[in-house]
């Protein structure tokens, strides 16, 4: 693993995040750990600390833009950040019923899925271009590829947060600043328990991880895991739309909702 000094997680309560922030918790690395759940964050810290790392926490809803880019700002100022990863995520979908996840539920995805990854993100743009270093890390879904019928607030956030990591990696790369925009399919989380329907290819929460991982690690453009359900997708996306609509609705699924 590539040593890196100071790092930022979000989304650091549990889940990938929670995951990512363990991984990279060394010796030598100061974590900066964002996350909404204050027992949860707690836990998580300690498990980094306890791997030797300095870590300090933020309890913030990444999308509160204001608070965040002021914690953000701040942590950076005391410890440039190599690296930030937009972790943060929320997902919702069409009820046991078949009824639609509804404006409310639809719109919570996309403030905290895209706008949150932009409030993560932005404050950081002007410090890494003046310092010529760093890599901006955000997380988009193989439902970005292709949208998916029982769950449109998800897709639409995740196929946004991969557009604007898209054109952020296009803009950046000549100030010497990387940003990698990572694609995962399903993979073990409590977000994922609440998906009742099919998962193809589903991969170990740990074994995600490492892909990512090696993927920040190597400053890649684009991670994406597992490679055939991101294919497929884009196959689907590839066909007609009457073809491509029978074949996504047939991987029927609900979402139960969050804790």
């Amino acid at each position: 693993m590539t040593a890196h000094r100071s790092i930022l997680v979000t989304g650091a309560s549990s889940g990938l995040g929670a995951a990512l922030a363990r991984h990279y918790a060394a010796p030598g690395t100061r974590l900066a750990l964002i996350g909404r759940d204050a027992a949860r964050l707690e836990a998580s810290a300690q498990a980094c600390r306890a791997a030797g790392a300095e870590v300090v926490t933020g309890l913030f809803d990444v999308a509160e833009a204001e608070p965040i880019a002021a914690w953000i700002t701040m942590q950076d100022g005391m410890a440039p950040f190599d690296i930030a990863i937009a972790a943060a995520g929320v997902s919702a979908g069409t009820s046991k019923a078949g009824a639609p996840e509804g404006h409310r539920l639809a719109t919570l995805q996309v403030r905290t899925n895209l706008l949150g990854t932009m409030n993560v993100i932005e404050p950081l743009i002007a410090p890494m271009i003046a310092r010529r270093r760093g890599q901006l890390v955000v997380v988009a879904s193989t439902a970005a590829l292709r949208g998916l019928p029982y769950s449109p607030g998800y897709s639409a956030s995740k196929a946004g947060v991969r557009a604007y990591g898209e054109a952020l990696r296009a803009l950046l790369a000549p100030s010497g600043v990387a940003v990698t925009v990572v694609v995962p399919g399903f993979f073990d989380t409590p977000m994922t328990d609440r998906w009742k329907g099919p998962t193809p290819f589903m991969t170990s929460l740990d074994g995600m991880v490492r892909v990512i991982a090696r993927g920040i690690d190597r400053r890649a453009s684009r991670v994406v895991h597992p490679r055939l359900l991101a294919l497929g997708q884009q196959a689907a996306d590839l066909m007609p739309a009457a073809i491509g609509d029978r074949i996504m609705r047939g991987f029927r699924f609900h979402i139960e909702p969050g804790s």
